[in-house]
């Protein structure tokens, strides 16, 4: 794969589960997503469809769900201790409801981020799955911009990755961003 290449790409992404397509993201060329090729800020199967293809060119392709973010684990919807979410003594309700998702630390202290599925009287259970864990991607669009990157380019993405970690917080991902310029680890 070449490495160090500046792309932007405007597209559809779909979810397809049990037969079932869903649109669920879109980038559209106003606001495309950038990434720099070789540097782990998209998927790499994302990656591998996009970086030959030149400026204007489009695409419709589908990443199974093992080469985008795995299957749906079981084991990783897990049930934590209700005092972990208190703030002063108190659970914190508003914040910590079925839905939302919360920010948490594993023992490494590395940031995750988690969807809460059922708050319970000890228990708060969530799921640690990546949101589209379990689905094949489907995406459909074009080639905004191709072209090397600069040295400046390459050295803000890994600034950007350095300082945000793989999180990247966007829609999909949980967050609500909706910069696609900023995510570090965007959902392709």
């Amino acid at each position: 794969m070449e490495s160090n290449k500046y792309i932007t790409v405007a597209y559809k992404l779909y979810t397809i589960e049990d037969q079932e397509r869903e649109l669920i993201e879109e980038a559209k060329v106003e606001h495309p997503f950038q990434f720099i090729s070789g540097l782990g800020s998209a998927l790499e199967s994302f990656e591998n469809q996009t970086v030959n293809l030149k400026e204007g060119d489009t695409f419709d392709f589908t990443i199974a769900s093992k080469d985008a973010y795995g299957d749906f684990e079981d084991d990783y919807v897990i049930e934590l201790p209700k005092h972990i979410f208190e703030i002063e003594g108190k659970f914190d309700a508003k914040a910590v409801r079925e839905g939302s998702i919360v920010p948490l630390t594993d023992a490494e202290g590395r940031r995750l981020n988690g969807m809460v599925v059922e708050v319970k009287d000890k228990v708060v259970i969530v799921d640690m799955n990546h949101p589209l864990a379990g689905a094949d991607l489907n995406f459909v669009g074009q080639i905004v911009e191709s072209r090397p990157a600069t040295a400046e380019e390459v050295q803000g993405m890994i600034n950007m990755m350095a300082s945000e970690g793989c999180n990247c917080g966007c829609d999909s991902c949980g967050d609500g961003c909706d910069d696609h310029q900023s995510c570090g680890e965007h959902c392709h």
